[in-house]
């Protein structure tokens, strides 16, 4: 029950495409080489820290990512979900939306009814989850001590219910030239949950210094 195991479901796809390595899903074949290479969420994880973090206002899609070998949160979690949906998985994001800070984006994945998940970020602790949550909302928690603002704020307030991209595939999410807004708009529009009452985040004590720096670890700066 770790990120090692690999993913090798065989479930057919809602579009007919088999999930098992067996379909395209329009990528090139170097990208559905490259993809279908990334084949356990630790090797995920691995070349999402690889790629070089950007910091421009952009949706790019995963083949876009790939070519340009860089991407933020939202790209690192597209690219994530593709490589997911290759090796035999749904591809699934969640999004996490924090008061005063920017939302932060999961793929996510499960493997023994466990939820785990995979992230590109600058932030050291919002990245790689292993499936050991039994829910949404218990993967949601595991990143709130990591969470937070440049004042050292704690800011995780909500997370979404799990999408599925692949209400998405008529928009060409995974290949588009074009950004593919279509998702961000999808996560903001998606059902989210308070992971606690307001009163409880009025009284959250801002993070220690020490804490602060260790989650600073690799920063990429503008």
């Amino acid at each position: 029950m770790n990120g090692d195991l690999p993913l090798n479901g065989k479930q057919p796809s809602r579009n007919g495409v088999r999930r098992g390595g067996h379909g395209s899903f329009g990528l090139s074949p170097k990208d559905l080489r490259t993809l279908r290479a990334l084949n356990t969420p630790v090797k995920i994880q691995k070349f999402l820290d690889a790629l070089t973090y950007q910091y421009a206002d952009t949706a790019w899609s995963p083949a876009r990512a790939l070519r340009e070998r860089k991407g933020h949160c939202l790209e690192g979690a597209l690219l994530a979900a593709a490589a997911l949906r290759v090796n035999g998985h749904p591809p699934l994001l969640m999004d996490l939306e924090g008061v005063r800070d920017d939302d932060h984006v999961i793929a996510l994945y499960r493997e023994r009814g466990l939820w785990g998940g995979v992230a590109k970020s600058n932030y050291a602790g919002l990245r790689f989850r292993a499936p050991v949550c039994r829910t949404l909302r218990e993967l949601a928690l595991s990143y709130f001590e990591h969470y937070y603002n440049l004042r050292g704020e704690r800011t995780l307030r909500s997370y979404s219910a799990a999408v599925n991209l692949a209400r998405l595939d008529s928009r060409g999410w995974m290949t588009s030239e074009e950004d593919v807004w279509c998702v961000p708009e999808l996560l903001i529009a998606a059902r989210h949950y308070p992971l606690f009452p307001d009163k409880v985040a009025r009284k959250l004590p801002r993070l220690d210094r020490r804490s602060f720096e260790a989650g600073m670890h690799g920063t990429v700066k503008h």
